[in-house]
């Protein structure tokens, strides 16, 4: 089995009040600027939800090492010296190695859901999505009926929709349930 580094870094900032159209011009500037770097495979920014200023950034890179130059880069030293009078609390990084950080609290005195209703929230994403992709792949690619090509694009569909589609949406919308 190949040996699978990739690692993601959760910057968390929580921002001043009255101060989310600063930030927002602030992350056009820096995303772009962290995407040049090696190793750099993607980042997702998950905004506050009503009633709190704190912002989750996701940057995915290919090693540690990536990551490593990325955050201790004078550019991004620069930029978040830039952005810290408008940050309520300093810039807090965690880096994590498992790909399993959609449940991740947004900050450490939040307790993780359960893990049944993490289970549930997959679940829920997981069963209409496989169940409804092969049919269409089925449909668009007739030729390739039960072979190990259309399963791998089966797959590989599946795992797009839950990464960058479904479980960002079902965990903002359930966010309050899985707090409980």
């Amino acid at each position: 089995m190949p040996d699978n580094n990739t690692v993601t870094l959760v910057i968390t900032h929580a921002i001043k009040s009255g101060q989310a159209a600063r930030y927002e011009q602030w992350l056009e500037r820096i995303m772009p600027t962290a995407a040049r770097y090696p190793g750099h495979l993607g980042v997702h920014v998950i905004r506050p939800t009503t009633g709190n200023d704190v912002y989750n950034i996701v940057i995915r890179f290919d090693t540690l090492e990536n990551l490593t130059a990325w955050t201790k880069s004078a550019e991004r030293e620069a930029l978040v010296d830039e952005i810290k009078p408008i940050l309520s609390q300093d810039d807090h990084l965690e880096v994590r190695t498992e790909s399993a950080f959609w449940f991740t609290p947004e900050t450490p005195t939040i307790k993780r859901p359960a893990k049944w209703k993490q289970f549930l929230i997959t679940l829920a994403v997981i069963f209409p999505s496989t169940n409804i992709v092969p049919p269409v792949t089925a449909m668009l690619f007739p030729s390739l009926k039960g072979s190990l090509g259309l399963n791998f694009i089966n797959v590989a569909l599946v795992v797009a929709l839950v990464v960058w589609l479904w479980m960002p949406i079902m965990t903002r919308l359930f966010a309050g349930w899985l707090k409980k």
